[in-house]
């Protein structure tokens, strides 16, 4: 069977209608990546689930601690039924049911899914990969936008944009008409030796491959690093143009409108990202 097949572990037999995830999005969750028995930066995953559930004001239980939470995942993954290379692991936690719009508890209930993946470790995609502005709807800059919640109503549309016109991706724009990310992953633009990439303030999602990029970044002596807004009048005069998230590692843009792109520097930070995945 493909491995794409999933399998979801929960506390309860099945979700219930009146889960607070599904009736108002009141739920946040971790995509990890898994390889030979271990969690990409799990330490960052974690401590980024318990700031997003701080952030929503949900009650964080005692049995939450690093590894109970850790355990169970890999639990979750050796008891998968289909053996993959690597596998994604989806950690959702959201509050239980209780009032409408505002809570009557807030205890959680959590779930996870597991899915495989196709190679153990992160590879640089060389197909065609073009992108373009969606310009629908904007992302709100502020504290909300950086979490990783089940609201994802922009992305869902941003998608079905990117595959009407046949795009690979979209990038995202703020209320300030800043670029502030793609649909699954934060930007980083490469112009010589400098590298941005726009800061949380603009509404960026705070993913963990962009944290460790920037801390692989600011050790190379070769290049200059700013997290400062982006205008979509530099995309076009941009060498580099790459998205980062947790599964993929570093996705190359080839394309945004008349502008084609490289992807030597994207190439030299995938082999650090690698190295950095194993030995963190």
């Amino acid at each position: 069977m493909a491995n794409t097949e999933q399998q979801a572990l929960q506390p309860t037999e099945q979700l219930q209608m009146d889960n607070r995830g599904f009736q108002y999005g009141d739920a946040v969750f971790e995509t990890l990546r898994i390889s030979g028995g271990k969690i990409y930066f799990w330490e960052d995953h974690y401590f980024r689930l318990m700031a997003s559930m701080r952030i929503m004001r949900m009650e964080i239980p005692m049995s939450f601690t690093p590894d109970f939470l850790e355990t169970t995942i890999l639990d979750a993954v050796n008891s998968w039924e289909w053996k993959a290379p690597a596998h994604r692991v989806k950690l959702m936690v959201w509050r239980e049911a209780g009032g409408k719009y505002t809570p009557a508890k807030r205890d959680v209930a959590y779930s996870i899914i597991v899915e495989g993946l196709d190679n153990p470790f992160y590879t640089l995609g060389n197909n065609a990969y073009e992108v373009e502005l969606f310009k629908d709807h904007y992302i709100t800059s502020g504290l909300l936008a950086t979490l990783k919640t089940n609201n994802r109503a922009l992305n869902v549309l941003g998608s079905i944009f990117a595959e009407e016109n046949e795009y690979q991706n979209c990038l995202l724009l703020n209320e300030r008409k800043q670029v502030v990310e793609a649909l699954n992953g934060n930007l980083f633009v490469v112009n010589g030796y400098k590298i941005k990439t726009p800061p949380l303030a603009d509404g960026c999602l705070n993913g963990i491959t962009r944290k460790q990029l920037l801390k692989i970044i600011a050790k190379i002596p070769d290049y200059v690093l700013e997290e400062t807004s982006v205008s979509p009048f530099e995309l076009q005069k941009a060498d580099e143009l790459f998205i980062t998230n947790v599964i993929t590692g570093i996705q190359p843009i080839s394309k945004y409108r008349k502008k084609e792109y490289g992807n030597e520097v994207g190439k030299e930070l995938l082999a650090k990202l690698n190295v950095a995945a194993r030995l963190g």
